[in-house]
């Protein structure tokens, strides 16, 4: 993996809907896109997906692939790689940093997450999201319920111990 995503800050939205990337995260973007080299802009895909994504998610050039390369592994024509499909390649939208180091966010993006004045970048691994920071705040938990395997009232490093021992 050429890099990861860390970390979490908020970014100012012009009208035009250019947004700053954080400065470590175009590092990544770079290093993690085979034809980036000095003066050339990192390309970036923004997979948006339908109505149950609240965010915007940024894949690296190397991210997309592996997801190109693991959709291509299904059988043509069935649901999971159609569906995988509509998502990775119908509700995505291609594009590169530009050379102020900013995403232009189209405004049909824009307003499927609700996106106005702040962007908050979430750093995710192998990619980061982009929300507005008030659901972000909301939707940080979801999901995160206690079951047999989790217990949401511990500090999560506890569970690295435990892959440790494998």
């Amino acid at each position: 993996m050429a890099g990861t995503f860390r970390g979490e800050s908020n970014h100012k939205v012009d009208a035009k809907g250019r947004v700053s990337i954080p400065a470590l995260f175009r590092r990544v973007l770079e290093s993690a896109d085979p034809e980036w080299r000095e003066g050339l802009a990192p390309r970036v895909v923004i997979v948006y997906g339908d109505e149950r994504r609240s965010q915007l998610e940024c894949f690296t050039q190397d991210a997309i692939d592996e997801v190109d390369a693991l959709i291509a592994r299904l059988p043509r024509g069935s649901k999971k790689r159609q569906a995988l499909q509509r998502l990775y390649s119908a509700q995505a939208y291609p594009t590169s940093v530009d050379d102020t180091g900013r995403l232009v966010l189209p405004a049909k993006l824009r307003k499927k997450i609700g996106l106005e004045n702040e962007a908050y970048f979430v750093g995710n691994g192998d990619t980061f999201e982009i929300w507005t920071p008030d659901r972000y705040e909301a939707a940080m938990n979801d999901g995160l319920d206690a079951d047999d395997d989790f217990d949401p009232n511990v500090d999560p490093s506890v569970y690295l111990d435990a892959l440790g021992e494998d």
